[in-house]
């Protein structure tokens, strides 16, 4: 017996490591410890026992989640894994690029990379090929996308 209450709490510890282990190799390991130990109640106390102890590890796994995800999202340990900064519209820093003329860095068939108002960006063209070192003008930004004509 005292095998089978050492697996159940080994698997819980387990089962609650992997929330803060990355890997799924320790809830992994905690789902093994809680399997062997119903099989071995199964096998030394019979169906009875068994089915109690299944039950009770079905139990225990539901309210853990449960509780996972009603409490870790607001937890200290979850503030280290959840980015709490606010998105805004995704593009929008790169308003200031409309009509902007700048330099293709690479060959644009129709995506590459320009130097426009002296930084680096990931530009489409409008449908035409554009040769590496040729003028471009930024016609329009569409979210993540900067749209460029040759100039």
């Amino acid at each position: 017996m005292a095998l089978i209450i050492t697996l159940l709490v080994l698997g819980a510890i387990l089962m609650f490591l992997e929330t803060v282990v990355p890997g799924m190799i320790v809830g992994f390991a905690g789902f093994l410890c809680l399997a062997a130990a119903v099989v071995l109640s199964y096998l030394r106390f019979g169906s009875k026992p068994g089915n109690l102890i299944l039950v009770g590890v079905l139990v225990g796994l539901g309210i853990g989640v449960f509780c996972w995800l009603k409490f870790f999202p607001e937890s200290r340990i979850a503030r280290l894994f959840i980015s709490r900064g606010a998105g805004g519209e995704p593009g929008a820093g790169n308003l200031d690029l409309l009509h902007r003329t700048g330099v293709a860095i690479t060959q644009l068939r129709p995506s590459g990379a320009a130097f426009i108002n002296g930084k680096r960006v990931d530009v489409v063209s409008e449908g035409s090929l554009i040769d590496r070192g040729a003028s471009l003008k930024v016609v329009a930004v569409e979210g993540m996308r900067v749209v460029v004509r040759e100039v």
